[in-house]
């Protein structure tokens, strides 16, 4: 087997030419690099740099990266490169260890199939199998599964592996440590022997070498990617929990009541950059952007200027920021959440420098909140919340400022030759108030936006509910919407933001109608479950609990080993 450690020292990374670094030069398809673009990435990681020539050629392979490097897209683009459409026949098989990974690899494959004519079908248990079996039957090009509903298709001679040309294993030491390697090994003895077997894991334990030995040509390329380490440890980590219309005030508000010299704002698209940079110009901030469509020369300019204090708020992609190299960034924010862990540390690793201290914020939706918990686990950091700053903080923040500054003023003495002008304004005004209005004009020069309320989320007239179903009772939107309009009276208009969790959900409901949705719904049964309801306090206090394994409760299995479907 052949190996490959490749090296992630970002010094070689920040020299290298930033046109070089397009998914353009690896060989995909056409149809799958215009979805790949409409997704927002602009280069590959590392392992999909490293990973995706050699499946192109349709050799064997291992790619060893740890959690949140882009391992789906590395091996979805080139399967979906290369398969055909073909007629009720299932070409692709990826193993998943857990039903919400494999919903999540599913949705992935989806998108970057969406300009081709392939079908992705999930399949795992808490799922009607029926469903799965039409979908089967009507015809399916790739599916994604937990090796328990895969055995029970297979068995049923619903799901037929014998021909498929792509066999896929996604983090195979979690499927190892949830005792599913006998699956697998089942699994893959139905399975085509001329098949392209991909393997990929964070770390490779014996179990797994000995796996990969007996299900994978011999030829097979063994790619290791290095792991990021965290060397951030004199950043101190935020996010703001916002929602997504509210984004741009947002950031408004933290900047303005964020004491800072040289700020960099990430955005993962050069749409985005060009558009969050048009209006914070367009709110008098000073700001300029960089991203893989500026030429070199007008980048040398931007971060010339940016180094020199000449603007203070760079707006950059992935991309353009890997040349970046400025020693007094004191904060950098994360405006999109990044795609993966990789670029969230090369992010936040531009600030902290030089052996000063630097703050990472990061702009998260109640839909992303996982993933913040996702790169603490992986990071081994701890990312703090803050609550969006209100008017009121902004001009505590100002205040401060201006007291800092007019003191170092008065201590340099140059005020004093308007000293005969101020006393001429004396005869007719008091001086408190002079100093004031003058406090006042300054505090209109440097908040541009035009707030209208102290709080951002001030006058929402939505109370939040807290309820005992989540996803692993097989809940959404649509049916949660279903039992509330059969218990009680309320329009899809009453109803705001939702939020399903694994074991449980929050939802948004009008203030004047909560008490009667509660009373109506509590006790009743949804999905054969009976519900618990009630207004929701210390919401983070409830996501910290920690989510037990989704155990296979349904198959008459030895209970020494662990099933998750």
């Amino acid at each position: 087997m052949k190996e490959t450690n490749v090296n992630t020292n970002e010094e070689l990374e920040m020299n290298q030419d930033i046109e070089q670094q397009g998914f353009d030069r690896l060989g995909l398809a056409d149809d799958v690099l215009a979805a790949i673009k409409d997704m927002g990435f602009e280069e590959p990681s590392q392992i999909q740099a490293q990973i995706i020539p050699t499946l192109m050629l349709g050799n064997d392979a291992i790619g060893q990266a740890q959690t949140g490097t882009g391992k789906t897209l590395a091996f979805g683009a080139p399967m979906m490169s290369i398969l055909k459409k073909s007629k009720r026949k299932v070409a692709g098989l990826v193993l998943a260890p857990t039903r919400e990974l494999a919903v999540q690899v599913s949705d992935e494959l989806a998108r970057i199939a969406k300009k081709t004519n392939l079908r992705v079908l999930p399949v795992f248990g808490g799922a009607p199998i029926d469903r799965q079996m039409r979908a089967l039957r009507e015809g399916v090009d790739i599916v994604v599964g937990t090796p328990g509903r895969v055995i029970d298709l297979i068995g049923r001679k619903k799901l037929n592996v014998e021909d498929i040309e792509f066999f896929v294993l996604d983090e195979a030491d979690e499927m190892l440590n949830m005792g599913f390697i006998e699956d697998v090994e089942e699994i893959l003895s139905h399975a085509s022997e001329n098949r392209q077997t991909m393997l990929f894991s964070a770390t490779m334990p014996p179990a797994i070498k000995n796996l990969a030995k007996r299900f994978m040509k011999p030829d097979a390329d063994h790619i290791a990617v290095k792991n990021v380490s965290m060397t951030v440890d004199k950043v101190e980590q935020y996010y703001y929990e916002i929602k997504h219309r509210d984004r741009f005030e947002s950031l408004c508000r933290i900047l303005d009541a964020t004491d800072y010299s040289n700020v960099l704002i990430f955005c993962n698209t050069k749409v985005n950059v060009d558009k969050l940079t048009d209006h914070l110009k367009g709110r008098g901030y000073d700001v300029d952007s960089m991203h893989g469509d500026i030429n070199q020369a007008q980048r040398m300019r931007v971060l010339s200027k940016f180094k020199d204090g000449a603007i203070e708020i760079l707006v950059a992609t992935d991309v353009a920021a890997r040349g970046i190299d400025v020693e007094n960034i004191t904060h950098v924010i994360n405006y999109d959440l990044p795609q993966d862990l990789e670029a969230y540390v090369h992010r936040i690793g531009r600030t902290g420098r030089a052996g000063r201290s630097g703050v990472a914020l990061t702009l998260v939706t109640p839909r992303e909140y996982m993933a913040i918990k996702r790169i603490e686990k992986v990071t081994h950091s701890k990312i703090l919340r803050k609550e969006i700053p209100t008017v009121e903080d902004i001009f505590e923040s100002k205040y401060s400022s201006m007291v800092n500054e007019i003191s170092e003023e008065l201590e340099k003495g140059e005020y004093k030759k308007f000293l005969p002008h101020v006393l001429k304004l004396d005869e007719d005004h008091n001086l408190a108030e002079v100093a004031a209005a003058l406090m006042m004009m300054r505090y209109r020069d440097e908040v541009s936006f035009d707030y209208t309320k102290n709080k951002l989320d001030e006058g929402n007239a939505n109370a939040r509910v807290f309820m005992t179903v989540g996803k692993m009772d097989g809940l959404n939107p649509l049916k949660l919407l279903k039992f509330l309009q059969s218990n009680v009276k309320v329009d899809s208009r009453d109803i705001g933001d939702i939020e399903i969790l694994e074991k449980f959900s929050f939802f948004e409901v009008r203030r004047d109608l909560v008490n009667e949705v509660i009373d109506a719904c509590r006790g009743k049964k949804l999905l054969g479950r009976k519900v618990a309801m009630e207004l929701a306090e210390g919401r983070d206090k409830r996501k910290s609990r920690p989510n037990r394994s989704n155990v296979d409760r349904n198959r008459g299995r030895s209970s020494r080993r662990k099933k998750m479907y």
